[in-house]
């Protein structure tokens, strides 16, 4: 069964447990690096917003063996936890007074975007785009992202420099910049502490490689924050040396000192293989290797 065939069967079989009073419709969602995911969507009669549920792993889960009655509870049940959250007023947002000091920003790559960005406002940066976002904070939707279009910038009276001023102010105050070591962030991922042994290995590697991770306290789209005014210059001055920046994804950069021992071709293929193996596809940030050099104090593409 193709997602098209599965995601008919589900919005179907969803229509005919919520009965009427319920509009149930799927549709293909244009993700990051012009990834299509397929999302249900169930908007109740008394609200004006309807989360996008992704189809995308649920399929994955009925190929590897799940019942089909198994995941469609698990929807409606999404669907029910939605619902009950009630209606959101989204007037605010055609008032660029209530929107500016939650206008941030984020980092995409140019290649496999050109789509998106014909339709956004967005500056270069080496082979990247710096795109714009409203950073939702409620109590119905709790935290959230709202991409910046064009049509805004019509509907606001403002710019893409006025809103580059805004986010380069917002972005940082909302979420502040962390730089930790790989076994922290691996310690992070486990959601429990290492032990003593693993603790001991990654030291001895780390030792070799001492590779730092660069990002945001949300984790989420960190990877801007290369960009932060001073940060890398604040974290070469630390390590009194100029590092290498591996772009490991949308939400963080990794840094790696630059001992003189490494070589450029080597990293650029492991940031390479990396992405094609280990990240998924609308989280890829780019396959190219950066430098920070702390005497010009600027980020460059070396390979």
């Amino acid at each position: 069964m193709n997602i098209n065939e599965f995601a008919e069967k589900i919005c179907s079989a969803v229509k005919k447990e919520l009965g009427a009073g319920y509009r149930v419709e799927c549709k293909e969602v244009r993700k990051n690096n012009g990834v299509i995911l397929h999302g249900l969507l169930v908007l109740g009669e008394d609200r004006n917003v309807a989360p996008t549920i992704y189809l995308d792993t649920f399929l994955e889960a009925y190929e590897a063996g799940a019942a089909f009655k198994s995941i469609l509870q698990r929807l409606l049940e999404i669907c029910r936890e939605d619902m009950a959250k009630g209606t959101v007023d989204m007037e605010f947002f055609r008032s660029f007074e209530q929107v500016r000091d939650r206008i941030c920003y984020r980092l995409i790559g140019r290649k496999g975007n050109e789509e998106l960005l014909e339709d956004i406002p967005y500056i270069e940066f080496l082979d990247l785009a710096i795109c714009f976002y409203y950073a939702y904070h409620g109590d119905a939707l709790g935290d959230g992202t709202i991409l910046i279009h064009n049509s805004h910038l019509d509907l606001w009276e403002t710019c893409t420099a006025e809103l580059f001023g805004l986010a380069k102010r917002n972005t940082q105050k909302l979420f502040p910049w962390v730089c930790s070591s790989l076994t922290e962030v691996l310690g992070e991922m486990a959601g429990q502490e290492i032990s003593p042994e693993e603790a001991t290995v990654q030291e001895e590697f780390l030792q070799e490689m001492p590779l730092q991770v660069l990002s945001n306290v949300k984790r989420t789209h960190g990877a801007i924050c290369m960009l932060y005014p001073g940060v890398l210059e604040a974290l070469a001055a630390k390590e009194g040396r100029n590092f290498y920046i591996l772009p490991s994804s949308i939400h963080e950069v990794i840094l790696l000192a630059d001992t003189g021992a490494g070589s450029a071709g080597e990293l650029r293929k492991m940031v390479a293989e990396v992405n094609s193996t280990q990240v998924a596809p609308e989280e890829v940030l780019s396959d190219s290797l950066y430098y920070f050099d702390s005497t010009d104090k600027r980020v460059k593409i070396i390979f």
